[in-house]
């Protein structure tokens, strides 16, 4: 009984009743010499299939809104009422058969939601009193130990806290290579364990997991209108009373309430209304199968006529980890002999030992791996913001900074800023620093009692896919790619030679971000904004479009983000361009199918040759055309990219640093000898 009751209440019922009732309709009029039992069964057919829509006609019309159900419903009444009962019955048939289709196609492209949901983890297996017990995973509480056995899924987002393993994170983050977890590594709610044994400590149970958040952005960005989609409402709004009264007028002039009723038919604007929405939910579903959020139907709009992207260079292009790369000796006078390398270098270490500046910690680690004595804390510590820092070591003053820093020291000891300048040791010095930023590195002169006695430098390490991404940008329709950095010119310059960069801003406090994005803008341009989110927030937030790197573990990037790439992976960004100017192209195709099958119908009907139930057929079929065409977008895309690498790309100078080498690249020890 509930398995009939389950059926009847199914997409498919209607149209099955429907069916056989027309079936039963043209057997009884072939057997039976009277026609009336056929009719009774044309009538009923016409009623089964046709009460639900006018039940949704009606319910529109109490919400003042004129749509498809109603063209349907006075059509098929003003069949029946001129005793066209096969026209009737065939009519909402076909639209019953059309709208199940529809529902049935339409929940396919929301196949990326569904999926989703159904990773999410039902139970959780947690240590409470030094038992293993399984309880529901929204029951976890932060903070307590979950066990990830291999097989099952991560039930909560935490962090592992013991043992290792690796694990599927293609639902978060679209790759389906497992990666290896060990202690200390981030993982996340719904992804799998392929093998070993983890420890996990809870930090997101819920509705504050990264999937949870993921969910919760698909459903709203799948909801959300792009404004082609507001202007299609807006413009059914007006066309489908339009085709009312159209079809009133050519019914007065014709005398033909048939063919009037046929016009109401053909003239159903349902290809043209799904048109978009369609295209909106596939792209964006597609989006989230490759860990790519898009925020909704309008950014995904604007993403297609992006043409300029802005990129940050530290943490985007690089790694955002610097290492040093060089020390460079100077030569020394009769007053103050020249100093060995490791002793230029352990002078730098102890200075900025007491210094927070970022640049700071990899020169003490590589004196410490090294196996240089840096224990000793500095007597005193200065940092000059701007220039570096001045610390007092067994007596000495160490500056270690740029080249103004060195004038500064001087002064303090009594000199004049223009005598350190003209000195033979500050020109040398000048001159290697000169060399080293050429270099793409970040040179910083030791100086001891004003004495300039050697450059160390450190460069960050350029991500192995950046120079592919700029490429990809390039054959994704992007004119130009701009680099926007804090970093000192000669230093931007060089990376941006590395990586393809077509134009670079350098010097740039988070304001000059900002205005460089504006400025863009003003030119005409639609922009792109990458970044870390915290010193590029005032550029991201401008950006026609901003987008966030590795947001897998930033619940806020998600949220508010246009375009959030789950996955720290530079070659996601052409990606989301490309997806987005193949959906919006998507969308127009759909229109122009709508658009044809319309006029198409209304001359056939107009000359003749066009029924009313040919009308209901070919508009269904062409509202079926439209989403099948949608949904090719769901269908992954390998894409074969086509550039030449070394294509109007100048190349690395020697000694330019190179991902994965350890210092020294270069090692100088005297400069002028």
């Amino acid at each position: 009984m509930s398995s009939a009751r389950t059926w009847l209440g199914g997409r498919w019922a209607v149209s099955a009743i429907s069916g056989t009732l027309i079936v039963a309709a043209l057997v009884v009029g072939r057997l039976a010499a009277d026609s009336v039992w056929g009719d009774v069964l044309m009538i009923a057919a016409a009623v089964v299939a046709g009460t639900p829509v006018v039940i949704q006609a009606w319910r529109s019309l109490t919400a003042k809104v004129i749509g498809i159900d109603l063209l349907v419903s006075v059509a098929a009444i003003g069949a029946v009422l001129l005793g066209n009962y096969w026209e009737a019955a065939a009519v909402t048939f076909l639209f019953a058969i059309g709208h199940a289709l529809e529902n049935a196609t339409l929940t396919r492209t929301r196949s990326a939601l569904a999926e989703l949901i159904a990773v999410a983890p039902d139970v959780a297996t947690v240590m409470r009193d030094g038992r293993q017990v399984e309880v529901p995973a929204h029951t976890v509480a932060t903070g307590e130990t979950v066990l990830v056995k291999n097989g099952t899924k991560v039930p909560v987002d935490g962090i592992v806290i013991g043992g290792t393993g690796a694990v599927d994170e293609a639902s978060i983050t679209g790759e389906s290579i497992p990666v290896e977890k060990l202690d200390g590594d981030q993982v996340f709610a719904g992804t799998i364990s392929t093998g070993g044994f983890l420890q996990i400590e809870a930090t997101g149970v819920g509705a504050d997991t990264t999937l949870a958040r993921i969910i919760h952005r698909v459903e709203e960005a799948q909801d959300a209108k792009a404004p082609t989609a507001q202007f299609m409402d807006r413009f059914s709004a007006w066309y489908t009373p339009a085709i009312i009264v159209l079809a009133i007028v050519l019914g007065a002039i014709t005398r033909n309430v048939t063919l009037a009723l046929t016009l109401l038919v053909i003239a159903c604007p349902g290809a043209l209304v799904i048109s978009i929405p369609v295209s909106i939910v596939a792209g964006i579903g597609r989006g989230a199968k490759d860990g790519i959020l898009i925020k909704g139907g309008e950014y995904l709009e604007t993403s297609a006529k992006i043409d300029v992207v802005a990129v940050d260079k530290t943490g985007t292009l690089t790694e955002g980890r610097p290492y040093l790369t060089d020390v460079v000796t100077l030569p020394g006078t009769a007053d103050a002999p020249a100093l060995t390398d490791d002793e230029v270098l352990t002078l730098a270490a102890r200075a900025e030992a007491g210094s927070e500046h970022p640049l700071a910690q990899p020169i003490v680690d590589a004196a410490v791996e090294r196996g240089l004595d840096v224990h000793d804390l500095p007597e005193h510590t200065q940092p000059v913001p701007g220039k570096g820092i001045i610390a007092t070591i067994d007596g000495h003053r160490i500056a270690v900074g740029n080249l103004a820093l060195g004038a500064t020291v001087a002064e303090h000891n009594g000199a004049s800023s223009r005598d350190w300048a003209g000195t033979p040791a500050h020109e040398q010095a000048a001159a290697v620093v000169a060399d080293l930023a050429a270099h793409g590195r970040t040179p910083m002169v030791v100086a001891r009692d004003s004495h300039p006695v050697g450059v160390v430098a450190v460069a960050d390490r350029l991500r192995s896919d950046a120079p592919e991404m700029v490429a990809r940008l390039h054959d994704s329709g992007v004119s130009k790619v701009v680099m926007l950095t804090g970093d000192i010119e000669p230093v931007a310059r060089a990376v941006a030679d590395q990586v393809g960069i077509d134009e670079v801003r350098a010097g740039l406090l988070p304001e000059g971000k900002l205005d460089a994005v504006t400025a863009l803008q003003r030119a005409g341009h639609t922009v792109a904004m990458v970044g870390d989110g915290v010193n590029d927030a005032p550029a991201l937030a401008t950006a026609d479009i901003g987008v966030a790197m590795g947001a897998a573990g930033t619940g806020v990037a998600i949220e508010t983000a246009d375009i959030a790439l789950m996955k720290d992976d530079l070659l996601k960004l052409p990606a989301a361009i490309s997806l987005a100017k193949r959906t919006v192209a998507n969308m127009r195709q759909n229109i122009v199918i709508a658009l044809f099958t319309v006029g198409l119908l209304m001359v056939g009907v107009l000359f003749g040759g066009v029924t009313m139930a040919i009308g209901m057929l070919v508009h269904e079929l062409s509202v079926l055309v439209v989403i099948v065409n949608a949904m090719r977008l769901m269908r992954p895309r390998r894409i074969a990219w086509h550039h030449d690498d070394n294509a109007d790309r100048p190349a690395a100078r020697p000694g330019t640093a190179r991902p994965g080498r350890r210092f020294p690249l270069r090692h100088v020890q005297h400069v002028g000898d």
